[in-house]
């Protein structure tokens, strides 16, 4: 494990409402120190931003959570990212992401025994992780299972949860079990 580049911050770092944000996300997260939000919450107003923009989309947005869920896990597990996959394959199982199916979302799209649906949902987050684009196909296909709001979320799941494997990785930031 390598050192973090930014500590986790204390009541100072943080300020008095990160501080109580970091409590209440740690205590969600079944963990003493959140040391993503510890980190990222000497940010200050970004920080808070960005909560208010990832709870748009989870656990706040129009895709279903176990849906959301496979996309973040797919993410955590091509990234190679320890911390997401620790917390996302945990709140997986609330909404049904069961050992066997994040078995299936870690072998990938052509994995037998995933539902069709889930299939293209998975090719399309490697596709757009691979090619930063969706080719007429896949749009299409992915069309047919979510509506044009949907749609656009997905995008920006897709890059938050990506850019945020970037973020989690490059500050080092230790995993919490």
């Amino acid at each position: 494990m390598s050192t973090p580049r930014i500590q986790p911050g204390s009541f100072k770092d943080l300020g008095p409402i990160n501080w109580v944000l970091w409590r209440v996300l740690s205590k969600v997260a079944g963990t003493p120190n959140a040391h993503l939000f510890s980190t990222v919450g000497r940010t200050k107003g970004l920080f808070r931003g960005w909560l208010f923009f990832s709870g748009r989309m989870m656990p706040g947005g129009r895709i279903p959570p176990r849906e959301t869920e496979l996309v973040i896990n797919r993410i955590a597990y091509l990234r190679d990212c320890g911390y997401e996959m620790d917390h996302h394959s945990r709140i997986g199982r609330r909404f049904g992401v069961t050992p066997d199916l994040l078995a299936l979302v870690h072998e990938g799209p052509s994995a037998d025994g995933l539902s069709d649906q889930h299939r293209i949902i998975l090719e399309a987050t490697d596709e757009l992780l691979e090619t930063k684009d969706l080719s007429d196909t896949t749009w299409k296909s992915l069309s047919q299972e979510f509506d044009e709001k949907q749609l656009i979320e997905f995008l920006f799941l897709v890059a938050q949860y990506d850019g945020l494997a970037t973020t989690i990785g490059t500050l080092r930031v230790e995993r919490d079990f």
